[in-house]
């Protein structure tokens, strides 16, 4: 439940920050060992970097500043590595090391304005958030932290004032009205606070459950619950699912009245050092918004969102080991404490330690015996391994949970559906894409597998063509479901079409081996024989399943059987 950036367009505005390019597997890079030239520790060091593996890329970085010590780049890489890292200790010393030779090094002071804050020092701190260079993330940071800073000082209305110097940037006025509303609400200014937490959570606005947790909590805290249901209500009812909101609904029902949330001015700068990183949640700025996270984090180390933000930043990086680390160090009691349990399950999985996380799955479900989400991640983790007869039987007592079906759980029977038909029980698979299709009457992964499903099986050859190629008008840029209008067209024997779609489809994913194999025979068809031949290589380039590599080797061989071309089309 990532929180979503408050705007792309902001992203213009925060050049400078790094980018993270495609990530390799961390285990790629080789350890530290043996002794090594400064030269070549720093190239070790960018190496690792460059595949975003902060700590052998921070070890390898101290060694090459061990022996080069008065090498500034050297000592500017190793604090940004041991802050991306989370290894604020190491950091704060290298900061200190930065600020003197190099003053305006934004990061740098920022590390340490964040220790003034933990010690209680706003002065020194503000001196630090106003000489801030306004450039890159810190655009958007400085206003931030210089706000809070004033805070600290008990100095609102400055405060209020500085969060003007967000102005400039485009997107971030719903971040700028959050802040006011959180400010004015720490200084008690409740007319102030609940007009700007209105504003913040507007009908217009794409709430998130941050917002709407923030929001809510001061409306709960001000006898105004019912406005506090309806806001937790907006966000249980999206994709972000109920479960987040089910301790603050079970709250409000107890008539329990919470603590703040944002109960000092340390609290305020961590939540706007997370909402820096959100922003920068995207993916060429994925190394900022770690440091962000970390940041924040650092300042306040019971955040379950920024745990949450940095483990999926590391899946991102393709770190699944430390991703699963943060999952669990998430505390369970917490609003988020059951969602972080279920994605620690999928990174076990990852990491094909799957028993392991179909057992903690299986535990959930016991220790919840209506809630059917710890099922569904395990027909789902159990259909992606091969193991659909498992599956379905995961689906099947996630489905006996639900005592409503609401128009959401289509995908729960479209899971199902593609379970039961790759195991071979298509009668009942049938059953679950028209019940899923009555759900969600336009769904094009629906209409896609059960058009193609019917063509691939010669019965309902109109109407399931129909079906694809509504698919298609929906998802026009899914290459998998325009391979699937193409490979519709080749069952029926029309390859001129079938050609048309499928050089689309490779346009799009390229490097997938089914749409290269389903070209190659395309081609073939039409006697196009060296370039279906050059089609059947890329698939076999591309990695495909080993009883497709035989299927496809044995093409090369000896081609395969003409099809006889349909008599007329059926339309493009």
């Amino acid at each position: 439940m990532r929180r979503a950036a408050v705007a792309a367009t902001v992203i213009v505005w925060l050049g400078g920050c790094s980018a993270a390019g495609k990530a390799d597997d961390p285990a790629d890079a080789p350890p530290p060992a043996g002794p090594m030239s400064a030269l070549g520790s720093y190239l070790a060091a960018r190496h690792a970097q460059e595949i975003h593996d902060y700590a052998h890329a921070a070890e390898y970085m101290n060694h090459a500043l061990a022996e080069d010590p008065g090498n500034f780049d050297l000592l500017r890489h190793t604090f940004a590595l041991r802050v991306s890292d989370g290894q604020m200790t190491d950091a704060v010393p290298l900061a200190q090391r930065v600020v003197k030779l190099d003053p305006t090094a934004g990061l740098a002071q920022i590390v340490l304005l964040l220790q003034e804050v933990k010690v209680g020092n706003f002065t020194a701190a503000a001196a630090r958030a106003q000489a801030l260079p306004v450039e890159g993330a810190q655009r958007l940071a400085a206003p931030l932290l210089v706000a809070w800073c004033d805070v600290g000082l008990q100095r609102p209305a400055p405060a209020l004032q500085a969060l003007d110097g967000l102005d400039q940037l485009r997107g971030v006025q719903m971040l700028k009205d959050l802040h006011t509303a959180l400010i004015a609400d720490y200084a008690d200014r409740l007319d102030d606070a609940a007009a700007a937490y209105g504003r913040a959570t507007g009908e217009q606005q794409a709430l998130t459950w941050r917002t709407a947790e923030l929001a809510g909590n001061f409306y709960e805290r001000h006898e105004r619950s019912e406005e506090a249901r309806r806001l937790y209500a907006r966000v249980g009812s999206t994709d972000q699912g109920a479960e987040i909101t089910a301790q603050a609904l079970a709250r409000i029902a107890s008539g329990k009245i919470p603590p703040r949330i944002v109960a000092s001015p340390r609290d305020g700068i961590a939540e706007a050092m997370f909402d820096v990183a959100s922003v920068l949640d995207q993916p060429e700025t994925l190394d900022a918004s770690l440091i962000y996270a970390r940041l924040a984090l650092d300042l306040r180390p019971d955040f379950p969102l920024a745990q949450l933000l940095i483990a999926e930043i590391d899946e991102d990086l393709q770190h699944t080991a430390d991703a699963l680390a943060e999952y669990r160090a998430v505390d369970p009691k917490s609003a988020l404490g059951w969602t972080a349990r279920l994605r620690a399950a999928n990174a076990l999985d990852a990491l094909d330690r799957t028993d392991e996380a179909a057992a903690e799955l299986q535990r959930m479900a016991a220790e919840r015996p209506q809630d059917p989400d710890p099922l569904v991640e395990l027909g789902d983790i159990l259909r992606g391994r091969s193991r659909f007869a498992e599956a379905v039987g995961a689906y099947d007592s996630a489905i006996a949970r639900v005592t409503k079906v609401e128009p959401t759980d289509w995908r729960l029977f479209y899971s199902r559906a593609a379970a039961l038909e790759r195991s071979g029980q298509w009668t009942r698979a049938e059953g679950d894409l028209k019940h899923a299709l009555e759900l969600q009457p336009d769904q094009p992964l629906v209409l896609n597998y059960l058009g193609y499903s019917w063509i691939d099986r010669g019965e309902h050859l109109d109407e399931g063509l129909r079906m694809v190629k509504r698919a298609v008008e929906l998802r026009p840029n899914d290459g998998y479901i325009v391979d699937s209008l193409g490979w519709a067209y080749y069952r029926l024997g029309d390859f001129a079409h079938a050609t048309q779609y499928l050089e689309k489809a490779i346009e799009l994913i390229p490097e997938d081996p089914t749409v290269n194999d389903h070209l190659g025979d395309a081609y073939w068809q039409q006697g196009r024989v060296l370039e279906a031949r050059y089609q059947w290589h890329r698939a076999l380039q591309f990695k495909p399943e080993a009883d497709e590599v035989k299927t496809i080797e044995t093409k090369l061989d000896h081609g395969i059987a003409k099809l006889p071309a349909a008599a007329s089309t059926r339309g493009g």
